[in-house]
């Protein structure tokens, strides 16, 4: 056979078979348009080289904080490296006592609401604890009734009335989510943690984008990865490079997925948001690789999500008005009235945007509505605030996907855009890893897949009890749950998303590990993924997608129909949580709760009565209780002002409330129980 007449049929042969592989293949830059659609695809699967210089990857590493939830420096130089923590100082409290008890004794103490302690006011709080846990009035208190009055304290029990508090899981208030004055909001902000930029090049496919600014993003994701090298990450092509842009975005976040062994859970709810009629950010996938000299040469990284920047470019695409006003709100009071000044309400609404005078009034003049109002006032002027219909089809999406780390539980995790011309707030979703009730440390997996349309939130929400109340919403509501499930809630229409997902992604998953790729197949297949698995709720027996979505639709029918009420979350996040509490967190809807439960008296209690026993006879008086109290405000307020603000009561709390026995958590104090065997 002569080459000719070979050529004749190998040739096509070949273009035959290239054009077959290439339409099983994950679009890449090769077969996709890199425009504003071209780059966001559920199924798009991209690749991202990034170049460090060896300082500019150093100086990278967060200064301050700790190690996951505690956890020390790492194997690796740089991220988790040796002296990774920085400084090793103990930063703003870190992950301590401080972060759940400084708000409380704020919501506690302040009785004039200048968010910050004064000396009578502190010495009040003494005589209102000491009386409200004395509850069988003999003028003593003893380790029980301590771990029992902050119980009660911090975790009040549902429909208690007035302002909400919590320790850590309760989204009343308890824990600080939100970092130092003009700094980012979040877990790993409160304690103490802080991301720079950096510069780095970056090749994205084919094109190159010289002096691009990269920082390390997340909260609990960060923490739970941060003793590896697969952060999130988000990188800034115009910080330093003016005028850079790719496909018209000039903002990229990748997305470890450290929570999510499916790597699905974001871009498909994100997907159901848009599908809804909720302005939602597109997203995509990206094997990223890392070089750095003599520590990196192009090693991968691992498969990321890349989602869409809530940004100007977001709110004109989307609104139609790149001048809108956009929030990112980190608080469990939203849109509670913190007086007449800005200042108060700068850091809880943490403004992406640059705010002029009109759209500050607008806030405060809504959360005066929210918190004072009476109902005929505020069923007449809450729709000129809020876009009703949008509202509805956001919270249909959410209640349905049953996000528990977002307005429903600590209140983080949404974005709000004020438009320039109707003045109306809109409410946008933001990371989504935990949703499709796979946040597993609120309620029970049984809880979070009957999660009730009419309540879904845990702990005391103002703002939800108002709007959930409004006949003009709930019209909107109900008539969005029904459409939506005879559309978009459909069982089906996940099995499919998910599957097509799966094939595009699953080479890049078996590139970075065996063993992810087999808890990935797992989770595609919908069995039941124990635990052991990767980050803080790898494992736990959460159900993946497909399992959560036959019962969860099932569910949400049934109380459209009336035929069921669904289930509650009640007010706490801890199992054993205060009596007559509901909602006892994972596992244990009717645990015994109080002394010995799993509540933040079992981790807080011993060192208040360490503190307070000064004559070391296990029974606290009123007047110990007095002369600690009286001590700690002169040893906290170091400036004499006469006042304790609550930089000074975190500060204080982690020197003086230190713990007396081991715990789960650095700075904690282990719940009371037998002795360890020998």
């Amino acid at each position: 056979m002569t080459f000719g007449r070979l050529n004749g049929w190998l040739v096509p042969l070949i273009l035959g078979t290239a054009f077959a592989l290439q339409a099983l293949a994950p679009r890449s830059a090769n077969a996709a348009k890199l425009d504003a659609e071209g780059l966001f695809g559920v199924t798009n699967l991209w690749t991202i080289h990034l170049k460090f210089t060896l300082d500019q990857w150093e100086a990278m590493e967060p200064k301050g904080g700790l190690g996951p939830f505690g956890g020390g420096p790492g194997p690796f130089p740089g991220p988790g490296g040796p002296n990774g923590n920085g400084d090793n100082l103990r930063p703003r409290g870190g992950f301590g006592p401080s972060m759940f008890l400084a708000p409380t004794f704020l919501s506690e103490g302040d009785s004039n609401h200048d968010r910050q302690l004064s000396q009578a006011e502190f010495a009040a709080l003494a005589r209102k604890w000491f009386t409200a846990w004395d509850t069988n009035q003999t003028g003593k208190l003893d380790a029980g009734k301590i771990r029992a009055g902050l119980d009660k304290t911090m975790m009040p029990p549902p429909n208690a009335g007035g302002p909400g508090r919590g320790m850590g899981m309760d989204p009343g208030g308890g824990m600080n989510l939100q970092g130092p004055k003009g700094k980012r909001n979040g877990l790993a902000s409160a304690m103490g943690i802080e991301f720079v930029y950096v510069h780095a090049d970056l090749e994205f496919e084919d094109r190159r984008f010289p002096d691009v600014a990269v920082r390390y993003k997340g909260n609990g994701t960060f923490l739970e990865s941060r003793n590896s090298v697969k952060r999130s990450l988000k990188i800034d092509l115009n910080k330093y490079a003016k005028g850079n842009t790719l496909a018209g975005v000039s903002k990229l976040n990748l997305q470890n997925n450290v929570t999510d062994a499916g790597w699905m859970n974001e871009g498909l709810a994100y997907r159901l948001y848009r599908d809804a009629g909720v302005p939602a950010p597109r997203t995509a996938y990206a094997r990223v690789f890392v070089t750095v000299p003599g520590k990196f040469d192009r090693k991968y990284f691992g498969l990321y999500s890349l989602s869409e920047e809530v940004d100007k470019h977001f709110a004109e695409r989307n609104f139609g008005a790149k001048h809108g006003a956009i929030f990112k709100p980190v608080t469990p009071s939203l849109f509670a009235d913190l007086g007449p000044e800005w200042s108060k309400y700068s850091q809880t609404y943490d403004p992406k945007t640059t705010l002029d005078e009109a759209q500050k009034s607008r806030v405060m003049d809504f959360c005066e509505l929210v918190s004072n109002a009476n109902d005929v006032a505020f069923a007449a002027q809450a729709g000129n605030y809020i876009d009703l219909e949008e509202f509805a089809r956001f919270m249909a999406a959410m209640v349905w996907l049953s996000d528990l780390d977002g307005i429903f539980g600590p209140g983080q995790n949404f974005y709000l855009h004020l438009h320039p011309k109707s003045q109306l707030f809109t409410f946008i979703p933001w990371d989504q890893d935990h949703s499709f009730g796979q946040f597993g440390m609120r309620g029970t997996q049984e809880q979070r897949e009957n999660l009730s349309l009419d309540h879904p939130w845990q702990g005391n929400n103002r703002f939800l009890e108002r709007m959930f109340k409004l006949e003009a919403f709930q019209k909107l509501y109900r008539a969005r749950l029904q459409e939506f499930s005879q559309t978009i809630f459909k069982p089906g229409r996940f099995t499919n998303q998910v599957d097509e997902i799966a094939v595009a992604i699953r080479p890049a998953v078996a590139e970075e590990s065996q063993t992810k790729l087999a808890r990935f197949d797992k989770a595609v297949a919908g069995e039941i993924l124990q635990s052991g698995g990767f980050g803080m709720f790898g494992g736990q027996g959460i159900k993946p997608i497909k399992p959560f979505v036959e019962i969860r639709t099932k569910s949400v029918m049934d109380q459209v129909a009336g035929k069921s009420s669904g289930q509650e979350l009640g007010n706490g996040g801890f199992p054993g949580g205060p009596p007559g509490d509901p909602g006892r967190g994972p596992g244990n809807r009717s645990g015994p709760g109080g002394p010995g439960g799993f509540g933040p008296g079992a981790f807080l209690g011993d060192m208040f009565v360490e503190a307070f026993d000064q004559d070391k006879d296990s029974v606290i008086t009123q007047a110990e209780m007095d002369q600690t109290f009286a001590k700690w405000f002169a040893g906290w307020s170091g400036d004499q002002s006469g006042a304790l603000s609550e930089e000074q009561l975190r500060a204080g709390i982690d020197k003086d409330l230190a713990p007396t026995r081991p715990g789960p958590f650095p700075g904690f104090s282990g719940p009371p129980g037998p002795p360890s065997e020998k």
